[in-house]
């Protein structure tokens, strides 16, 4: 098993913080793990990126230029990625800030409203959890029983107070998902 992440978006929307969050969970399950995150000299507001590899064999290459799931949190990012998910692949969307559909219909698509999710839970500011937890359950990348341990892992003790939000940030996620996806 083999999977390369691409996570994207504005720098201040915690793409990083996913990426490292799936980073810190996939090596807590023994995984092999690559990290690489970009961004723009300009930082919040600019441009921020990051691919995670996820494998149980070591991995060869930092390098994943086709990525089998993006999740993309604007309109750039959509722009480009999509065309480099590989075919059959997995890209989630945030509906809230990017108002066009996919163009690829060879692709798995998931519009997510995250931010309408974060509000209706009471925190506006966890778009990217919600977005986290589409993209784990669509994965199933990990094993989400711990996910308050990975939590704690990639924030290192740090806003312990947001832990539950950003717990129902991430279930609520999942739960969206669950509803798309048919059996």
């Amino acid at each position: 098993m083999k999977k390369e992440i691409t996570l994207a978006g504005f720098g201040g929307q915690g793409i990083l913080s996913m990426g490292l969050f799936l980073a810190y969970a996939a090596m807590s399950e023994g995984k092999k793990v690559v990290y690489a995150p970009a961004y723009g000299a300009e930082m919040r507001g600019g441009t921020a990126n990051c691919t995670v590899t996820i494998s149980d064999k070591y991995i060869s290459s930092p390098v994943a230029a086709f990525p089998e799931v993006a999740a993309v949190m604007n309109h750039p990012s959509l722009d480009k990625f999509e065309p480099l998910v590989k075919t059959n692949g997995i890209l989630l969307v945030n509906d809230s800030l990017v108002h066009r559909a996919p163009s690829r219909t060879d692709l798995n698509v998931f519009m997510i409203p995250t931010q309408e999710i974060a509000d209706k839970i009471g925190f506006s500011r966890g778009t990217n959890m919600v977005m986290l937890g589409a993209l784990l359950e669509a994965t199933n990348i990990i094993n989400t029983d711990n996910i308050y341990d990975y939590l704690l892992k990639t924030f290192k003790g740090k806003y312990l107070d947001k832990m539950p939000w950003n717990m129902a940030a991430i279930k609520a996620g999942m739960k969206y998902i669950n509803t798309k996806i048919t059996p």
